[in-house]
């Protein structure tokens, strides 16, 4: 499992959950994976993605109260980069119930649950983050 030093609860399952979906991908389509011994398993390509995810993920409107990706109302992620995790998961869903089983019915459920309306002021986990050091320091 991969630790991000930025997220937190919600945020950080959606994104060890994106993780384990690359992982699946990289080592099905990406043979320098298997050739590379660094600690997340996963080609330079993925790893960058991953690092590009976490990121929109920090900054996502919604924070907390974040729906899954293909629900959600703000495009955050860009064109290339939205097409290749759509890619990754279609390949690696129906792939993540042996290795990941609460994981990807976790997942399942929430595409279930419905989209929250307008997201709320500040409250992006990198708002929270900030404000909480801002707090910290005074």
């Amino acid at each position: 499992m991969t630790i991000s030093a930025i997220l937190s609860g919600k945020l950080l399952y959606e994104f060890n959950t994106m993780n384990a979906m690359a992982k699946i991908y990289c080592c099905a389509h990406h043979q320098i994976a298997l050739q590379t011994e660094n600690s997340q398993g996963l080609c330079p390509d993925c790893i960058e993605l991953l690092k590009y995810a976490e990121t929109r993920l920090d900054r996502c409107p919604y924070g907390q109260q974040k729906p899954t990706c293909n629900k959600c109302p703000v495009h955050c992620y860009k064109p290339h980069m939205k097409q290749k995790v759509r890619e990754i998961m279609i390949y690696s869903g129906p792939r993540m119930l042996l290795p990941h089983p609460i994981m990807a019915i976790k997942h399942l459920l929430a595409e279930r649950k419905p989209v929250p309306g307008k997201p709320p002021e500040a409250a992006s986990n990198r708002h929270m983050r900030k404000q909480k050091n801002h707090n910290n320091a005074a």
